[in-house]
């Protein structure tokens, strides 16, 4: 026998949108397993039919469920002063239940959430170079607004949006417990390798925030399909340059090219940006490999 289910109610302001409120919205689709209703509305009266009312209202209470950022002095800040928009807020109230562990509600608090509570405030996270900007995931979802030519409906775009942006949450929480699965591994991986420059998987792991850890390795061996690939370990998590590029005279080479430059017969391809190399086996990917680090 099956029973009717009431949607929960997910109360937030209705015209322009932002990343905060649709991936608060996100959070309360998934804890619902879907089972919602969206208002969007600055109507007062409404926000007493919410079963959650969120980035409106000028309340934050989390024991009535009301997730606002915006009234005199906000709604708090993390201790590395990063202030909670109404993602921020939620994900602080339920994060942890739709992780199903605090661990991975945190990484995703530090990787994804933090930065559109950040972009939400007004604080900068990185440092423009030039004319060109990164495009982030508030562009994203900028391009799906209205133009002024068009129907100014955001509610219809608003609403369009969230299952895609649950299906964006859902992936960053299975690929983040995957990541704490496999931590075990890479670590593992480095403590019994004799030579730590180099560090060995016999399959694709998620190793870069866990190597970057350890001082020692340069390069990170691992089989991606039928072939097998070395990557440079970056000096900074988030910045580019690494500990010990690969061979100049390797850069860009590819096939035949790549064979003559580095000298081992089933070598494929060196990236230009001199951070991956990629050969048939996995004798050939450790041969140069041994070659890069005495070149």
């Amino acid at each position: 026998m099956s029973f009717f289910t009431k949607k929960k109610i997910c109360v937030t302001h209705n015209m322009s949108f932002h990343a905060d409120d649709l991936f608060a919205t996100a959070t309360l689709s998934i804890l619902n397993n879907g089972n919602i209703k969206i208002i969007r509305t600055r109507d007062e009266k409404l926000f007493l039919e919410g079963d959650y009312v969120y980035d409106v209202g000028g309340i934050y209470d989390p024991k009535i469920n009301r997730f606002d950022h915006h009234q005199e002095g906000g709604a708090g800040a993390r201790s590395n002063g990063i202030p909670y928009s109404s993602f921020g807020l939620v994900w602080k109230e339920y994060g942890e239940k739709i992780c199903g562990g605090g661990e991975v509600a945190k990484r995703i608090d530090e990787r994804l959430v933090q930065a559109i509570d950040a972009n939400d405030n007004g604080i900068n996270l990185f440092e423009v170079k030039g004319e060109v900007a990164p495009y982030t995931i508030q562009d994203i979802f900028f391009n799906f607004r209205p133009s002024w030519k068009e129907e100014q409906d955001y509610d219809a775009c608003f609403i369009k949006l969230v299952p895609f942006v649950v299906q964006i949450l859902n992936r960053e929480i299975i690929k983040t417990r995957d990541s704490f699965a496999s931590e075990s591994i890479v670590k593992k991986a480095y403590e019994e390798a004799e030579d730590k420059r180099v560090i060995i998987f016999d399959d694709s792991y998620p190793w870069y925030e866990t190597i970057n850890e350890y001082s020692e390795p340069l390069y990170v061996v691992s089989k991606k399909g039928d072939t097998w690939r070395a990557e440079a370990v970056r000096k900074e998590k988030y910045k580019f340059e690494t500990r010990k590029s690969f061979p100049e005279a390797w850069a860009g080479k590819r096939d035949e090219e790549m064979v003559k430059a580095s000298g081992v017969s089933d070598a494929i391809f060196c990236h230009n940006g001199r951070f991956l190399i990629v050969a048939k086996s996995k004798e050939g990917i450790i041969e140069l490999v041994k070659k890069a680090l005495i070149a």
